[in-house]
């Protein structure tokens, strides 16, 4: 990694909340550095292949800059929560100025999100890949084709500037992260009742693609060692992600008109 510059006051200590000095501060962002490979990696795992992982990783070390400058250890909350806090944001930053996506499979995406939103109303239950196929009319391969088509999209679902904690200030967030035991961070942050019908919603998938959501972003698992776990392919495990997040998405859309 290239070395950073920044400005020092007159002491010699960058202008930061921390106050490192210069070798203090080159030596904190070199020791982190391995995080920025680890999260670009995993966001990566979700994007086409002519999404470099090279321009993640660019992105992510000026997320892990943000993150030494922007720290405030008297906040009681570890360096290491925080920096991949801002690294992630920095990513999803860059992949929304590239613009990737096309018009045409964020009206596919948004389609599927309110197709699932009103069978759920409908039938009172997670609507079934069959149902949802019927409902767009289509048959069941090419349903499968689409939610390949729409899976980059389902990336920026929930960390959306648009949607819900996408205009929090990062110190709310950061008091959040540093929450006492047993205090939940959306409810420091005032999104309590999202909180609340968010769980719900999690608890109402489908228990194969809670059971993803739940590997994926609680144990950490790649999609690979999902399927492997399971006993399905990687492909599989990628479609009932993007089932379960666009179910979620939809919820939150409904919750944030409300």
């Amino acid at each position: 990694m290239k070395k950073v510059t920044q400005a020092y006051d007159s002491q010699g200590r960058v202008n930061s909340r921390a106050g490192y000095n210069p070798a203090e501060r080159e030596a904190l962002i070199m020791e982190h550095a391995p995080i920025i490979r680890y999260v670009a990696g995993r966001i990566a795992m979700r994007l086409p292949s002519h999404i470099s992982l090279e321009d993640l990783m660019s992105a992510g070390v000026l997320g892990l800059i943000d993150a030494v400058d922007r720290f405030d250890p008297g906040q009681n909350v570890k360096f290491k929560t925080y920096a991949e806090f801002r690294i992630r944001g920095a990513i999803l930053d860059e992949l929304r100025a590239m613009d990737w996506v096309p018009r045409s499979i964020r009206r596919k995406s948004g389609k599927l999100e309110d197709v699932y939103n009103q069978l759920q109303s409908q039938l009172g239950r997670a609507a079934s890949d069959e149902e949802v196929a019927r409902e767009l009319d289509i048959d069941i391969e090419e349903f499968y084709q689409l939610l390949d088509e729409v899976k980059g999209v389902t990336l920026l679902s929930l960390d959306d500037q648009n949607g819900p904690l996408g205009n929090l200030d990062p110190d709310r967030i950061m008091q959040a992260l540093s929450r006492e035991e047993g205090e939940d961070p959306l409810m420091m942050l005032g999104l309590a009742e999202l909180r609340a019908q968010m769980a719900k919603a999690i608890d109402s998938l489908p228990e194969k693609e809670k059971l993803v959501i739940s590997l994926y972003y609680y144990d950490e698992l790649t999609m690979r060692e999902i399927g492997e776990v399971l006993g399905y392919t990687e492909s599989r495990i990628s479609q009932m992600h993007t089932k379960a997040i666009l179910r979620l998405k939809g919820r939150v859309k409904t919750l944030v008109a409300d």
